[in-house]
């Protein structure tokens, strides 16, 4: 969500919100700004106070966004083919039909307030996060109220002092790896406006739960194996669990073996020695794309669904602590996690 993005002119925000809230949608606020303070490609939020006084973030999606989905992706996918664009081992069948499923799921502001609910539930043992109170009566399939909440964005933490950024880095390494590990329920966009560093309250508030995810515990009990075989620098490992949860067939060449167990490798990277890790320095991201090539090449099957949303978190939160300059020991947090997880119940 950003300040300067295009907004939807009054008549057709009354529309919208006559439609999902009634003709009395008014009456139920003590005020309402009807000029967004910010807009996004498929809605824009409003500043309001409830009745009680409560300060209040409205978000309003744009009419006709939900519907478009399948064409806009219809039309991106032709012309991507024409050009032949892409290689088949990017399997572009299997991502354009995971895009079509969590870009209607983000579309549905019901389905996001229960998943911004349960998060708050979810994460309420842990003080560093802070996540905002739903108002479900508030709410509908197109109109999402919760609590305003303030705090810096992450572009401004980076103006903060060394262990302030530390802290921020490393509490949200950590929400990653204690939604998916410890919760299997995790917020998969890794956009930097879903976080905001209160320096009064020192908590990190989170937001927008529209790319919540709930993972199977088939694919976290396995996937966990993966992680710990690879910050214990075991590569058999990694190849063995990467087999079983459906990475790689058994029958790919030596050479995508190698290029998947190398790319693994250097993800837990920062997990492998007691000591702090410098984000600022890190290649990871970098040398891991140099490995693509390679994997595009030689893949025999699509990676598991899971790992669309889940590698783009992780990607998000490396860059995030790398543009805070941050530095922390990622050892000691893999060993807490690894000390906390127990295996997930199968179906």
């Amino acid at each position: 969500m950003r300040e300067s993005a295009d907004f939807m002119p009054e008549w057709q925000l009354e529309s919208v919100m006559t439609k999902e809230l009634g003709e009395d949608w008014r009456d139920r606020f003590r005020e309402f700004h009807t000029r967004p303070f910010a807009a996004a490609s498929i809605g824009e939020v409003h500043y309001a106070e409830t009745l009680d006084g409560s300060q209040v973030a409205v978000k309003v999606q744009y009419p006709g966004v939900a519907k478009s989905i399948d064409s806009d992706i219809r039309n991106v996918l032709s012309l991507v083919s024409m050009m032949a664009m892409l290689p088949k081992g990017l399997f572009l069948d299997k991502i354009t039909a995971h895009m079509k499923k969590e870009l209607a799921e983000e579309c549905d502001y019901v389905r996001e307030a229960e998943c911004g609910r349960r998060m708050r539930e979810v994460l309420a043992v842990y003080p560093e996060y802070y996540v905002p109170v739903v108002y479900p009566e508030l709410s509908s399939g197109q109109v999402l109220t919760s609590e305003l909440i303030t705090g810096l964005t992450i572009d401004k933490c980076a103006e903060l002092d060394q262990r302030t950024r530390n802290f921020i880095a490393e509490s949200i390494l950590k929400l990653v790896f204690r939604e998916l590990f410890l919760h299997r329920y995790m917020q998969t966009d890794p956009n930097w406006a879903n976080f905001l560093y209160n320096p009064h309250s020192g908590k990190i508030g989170l937001l927008d739960f529209g790319a919540t995810r709930e993972y199977r515990a088939e694919f976290v009990n396995t996937y966990f194996k993966i992680i710990d075989s690879a910050a214990k620098r075991d590569r058999a490992n990694v190849l063995k669990y990467s087999r079983e949860v459906g990475f790689l067939t058994g029958y790919e060449s030596q050479v995508m073996n190698d290029a998947h167990v190398d790319s693994v490798m250097l993800l837990a990277a920062p997990f492998h020695e007691n000591k702090l890790y410098n984000f600022g320095n890190q290649t990871i991201t970098q040398e891991i794309q140099d490995k693509t090539s390679v994997m595009l090449k030689e893949r025999l099957c699509p990676p598991p669904q899971e790992v669309y949303s889940l590698h783009r978190k992780l990607s998000g939160m490396f860059l995030l602590s790398g543009k805070l300059n941050a530095e922390f020991n990622c050892y000691v947090i893999w060993e807490d996690i690894r000390s906390k997880f127990r295996e997930f119940p199968e179906n």
